[in-house]
């Protein structure tokens, strides 16, 4: 991967620093009864030791107080407004209010689980196109919650997009999951292989990649991207023996993309993309389902990935990981991620002019 994608200059860095004082990063409480309240508990006591970004928690005060009980942290809250909490941060987790309670156990979501991880996700995206906040950082969500409270969407990628939308317009959400030893992006994301089968075409994945090309010069100051495009089928389908998508479906897309100047090199065999060789010869693989991109990232940066929302009008980050309901309460979820979040936040953040 590219140089500029693993190390900020040092102009660039205190430019995201000077601009993370002026605005906090809005972090939303995820799912109430997960560890997203413990890994933001972590996270701030570690804020000196790892010179975090501000940032302000948008949930319920009450909660915090008793998850940080539970996990015996001794720190103080302030409950803030967003244009208090840069100043809060030093001393106290800055906490905004929803106006939802959130009553759930660790462990044990509640009726109370949905309606405040859904107000915190649009308070946060209410306040950052407001310019009271530099980005959205979301704690990890349990879909199969909201689903049961009328939830629509597929996942978080999918809400933030129609939270976006400008004149009835929503804009297209490209899922990248980002790491300092590999970048990746599926085409499609949160759907059955047979739906993916059907929604893949030349048409969304030059969307795609124009998405993933433009933000990584904008937002990553990568000057010229270089691109991996993966076949969908084994061998990239063997020269039309095993599929025939390559053929017909990915590279014409490619043409295009080649076509606007854009360095999209495919269709590849997937299996042969990830060793560590390969990974140095492209800032980021596009791939076409969602397991063949999530795999080797999780693999290879299982602690320390950050998922990314390209294509939206504000930044958003969030862990790689999910709610991890049976460690909720104790003490042994690993913040890494989040501060990882955090971090790459404040790092686009310092790309807005």
């Amino acid at each position: 991967m590219a140089k500029s994608l693993l190390e900020p200059s040092a102009k660039s860095a205190a430019k995201s620093a000077a601009k993370s004082a002026a605005k906090p990063l809005a972090l939303t409480l995820g799912e109430p009864a997960g560890i997203g309240p413990d890994i933001t508990i972590a996270a701030w006591l570690r804020r000196r030791e790892l010179n975090l970004p501000a940032f302000y928690l948008l949930g319920d005060e009450a909660l915090i107080a008793r998850r940080a009980k539970a996990l015996g942290a001794d720190i103080r809250i302030a409950a803030v407004s967003p244009s208090e909490a840069a100043s809060a941060f030093t001393d106290a987790l800055p906490v905004v209010a929803t106006g939802e309670r959130a009553t759930a156990e660790p462990g044990k979501p509640d009726a109370s689980s949905a309606p405040a991880a859904l107000a915190s996700i649009r308070q946060a995206v209410i306040d950052v196109r407001a310019g009271r906040a530099g980005a959205v950082v979301t704690n990890p969500i349990a879909k199969s919650v909201l689903y049961r409270a009328g939830f629509r969407h597929p996942g978080h990628t999918e809400f933030l997009a129609e939270l976006a939308a400008e004149n009835g317009r929503v804009p297209q959400p490209v899922m990248m999951l980002w790491s300092p030893q590999l970048a990746v992006v599926p085409v499609t994301i949160h759907v059955s292989m047979r739906d993916a089968l059907g929604e893949l075409t030349s048409t969304l994945i030059v969307s795609t990649v124009r998405i993933v090309a433009t933000e990584l010069k904008s937002r990553f100051g990568i000057a010229k991207p270089r691109i991996a495009v993966s076949g969908l089928n084994p061998h990239a389908g063997e020269d039309g023996s095993l599929g025939h998508e390559e053929q017909t479906v990915i590279a014409p897309a490619l043409k295009v993309l080649r076509n606007e100047g854009i360095e999209a090199r495919g269709p590849l065999p997937a299996d042969t993309m990830f060793h560590e060789a390969a990974r140095q010869t492209y800032d980021c693989a596009v791939c076409m389902y969602h397991d063949q991109a999530l795999i080797p990232i999780k693999t290879v940066a299982f602690d320390d990935a950050v998922n990314v929302t390209l294509g939206l009008p504000f930044i958003r980050t969030s862990p790689d990981h999910g709610t991890a309901f049976d460690i909720a309460g104790t003490a042994k979820a690993n913040p890494a991620s989040l501060i990882a979040a955090l971090k790459l936040a404040r790092r686009m953040a310092a790309s807005i002019s």
